[in-house]
């Protein structure tokens, strides 16, 4: 059974940063495609950063472009998003995702969702 599991959201100040973490089991990440979305209140759910374990290449929202940094560990089969210069703007429940190609990050593209952590960024 494919499952994600995210962890390290939590309240932050704007210009600060946090890690978030998508630990991976039922499957392993070599040569597999894991996504981070995110929904902000209000808002409809949006990929924002997508990597390919296999090569290491990259999607990236215009929105998070430059101060969010997607990468993977394959030997502990975890993906990590790094969010630095983090805005009000960037509050919402962060989703880690399991996609069915390459490339792409949108939600179509999604097979299976982890359960979401919350980051808020305040002013």
């Amino acid at each position: 059974e494919v499952q994600l599991v995210e962890s390290g959201g939590g309240l932050v100040q704007a210009g600060g940063s946090l890690r978030l973490s998508c630990a991976a089991s039922g499957f392993t990440l070599d040569y597999y495609a894991i996504g981070w979305f995110r929904q902000a209140p209000g808002k409809e759910r949006e990929g924002i950063s997508c990597i390919y374990s296999g090569d290491g290449r990259t999607l990236q929202s215009d929105s998070v472009k430059g101060r969010f940094t997607i990468s993977t560990d394959n030997g502990k089969n975890t993906v990590y998003l790094q969010m630095n210069s983090l805005k009000p703007e960037d509050t919402a429940v962060y989703y880690c995702a399991a996609l069915d190609r390459w490339p792409a990050c949108s939600l179509g593209d999604v097979g299976s969702w982890g359960q979401g952590t919350q980051v808020t960024v305040s002013s």
